[in-house]
């Protein structure tokens, strides 16, 4: 199982519906996609900055930042399943389809961990990797990235966020981030076709 974390970066970019016809095609049975918070998730940092309202808040409004986002990819893709549980993700796969998931089980009544600005939706995707058992975890943002990039320097440069090596340090997955022109080497990666 593969998961592919598409970045809200693209929620206007026509890369967007390249990935998802890729992943859809080649990736049945096989892949998760966990999408950004995009333009949903700044205004829900606009909201914050007027209102003033804690994270926690903050945590749960950009789940549903997500959830809007996976939606807008189930319209642009309507073969996609939308998928907010393990046993929906398992069985979405087992029907053959790609599953969009949609994480409104992490809403929270009280902080923890995962509710504030340090985790967005980056490390989520990891932490669903970890839950899941993947086997191969793929970031996909807007911005050019090289394949020799420290996540380090990534996570300092704000490309991925901040706890996103926390939650990748130890992980019995691969971790790979791709810009979005590289969708040809996600769909040869899924086909298992060696890269020259």
């Amino acid at each position: 199982m593969w998961v592919v974390k598409i970045g809200g970066s693209l929620s206007h970019d026509p890369a967007l519906r390249h990935w998802l016809s890729e992943l859809c095609e080649v990736g049945g049975g096989r892949v998760v996609i966990v999408p950004g918070g995009g333009d949903f998730a700044d205004k829900v940092r606009q909201y914050q900055g007027e209102w003033n309202f804690d994270d926690l808040a903050a945590h749960n409004m950009c789940l549903l930042a997500m959830t809007q986002y996976a939606l807008l990819m189930q319209g642009v893709s309507p073969e996609l399943v939308i998928a907010s549980s393990e046993a929906k993700i398992r069985r979405t796969l087992r029907d053959g389809h790609v599953a969009v998931w949609v994480p409104t089980a992490l809403m929270r009544d009280t902080p923890d961990t995962m509710s504030n600005w340090d985790t967005t939706s980056d490390s989520l995707a990891a932490w669903l990797s970890t839950m899941l058992n993947a086997e191969r975890l793929i970031v996909v943002k807007s911005c050019p990235i090289a394949a020799d990039d420290p996540l380090e320097t990534l996570a300092a440069s704000g490309v991925v966020d901040r706890k996103f090596v926390d939650y990748v340090t130890d992980a019995n997955y691969v971790v790979e981030l791709l810009d979005k022109s590289n969708v040809a080497l996600m769909r040869d990666r899924l086909l298992n076709i060696p890269v020259m």
